[in-house]
């Protein structure tokens, strides 16, 4: 664990919400030089606190307008079919995360689809299909109010 002072949850703060932002642009921000911001930006690159930076797509501009949260439940379990099943899921790109969770489920998946019929494709023809797939639950998303942010 690294220890974080005010300057660097600030940098985190300002980052989640435009990663996009020069050192220059933040330090403006935040009352920092553009070195001293570059230096804390790169130490929490290199510590693994800031693991990365992605898009983030407009699903629904894209033309997928259904998400569905699905709990997975295996019907065999063990290492060899939690690996199969793993690989297995994360080739089909209609699911967009898989986490492997304690509880009544084994899994959770966050799939999207165009409609809700092309979603009832996507579940009958590939993930019914997957390795060692017994009960599956589905939670269709009305709305999702909050982002992720820096904890």
């Amino acid at each position: 664990m690294i220890e974080l002072d005010e300057t660097d949850r600030r940098i985190l703060r300002a980052l989640v919400e435009d990663a996009t932002q020069s050192a220059s642009a933040l330090g403006r921000k935040l009352g920092l030089s553009q070195p001293a911001v570059w230096r804390r930006i790169k130490r929490l690159h290199e510590t693994g606190v800031i693991k990365g930076q992605r898009l983030d797509l407009d699903r629904e501009k894209l033309g997928f307008g259904v998400s569905v949260f699905l709990g997975v439940k295996l019907a065999t379990k063990g290492r060899v079919s939690l690996d199969d099943f793993e690989r297995a899921v994360t080739a089909i790109p209609e699911v967009q995360s898989v986490e492997h969770i304690l509880g009544v489920y084994d899994y959770r998946l966050r799939v999207v689809a165009r409609d809700i019929a092309d979603f009832e494709r996507v579940l009958r023809r590939r993930i019914m299909t997957l390795p060692g797939v017994g009960d599956v639950e589905a939670n269709v998303l009305l709305s999702e109010e909050r982002r992720p942010g820096p904890i």
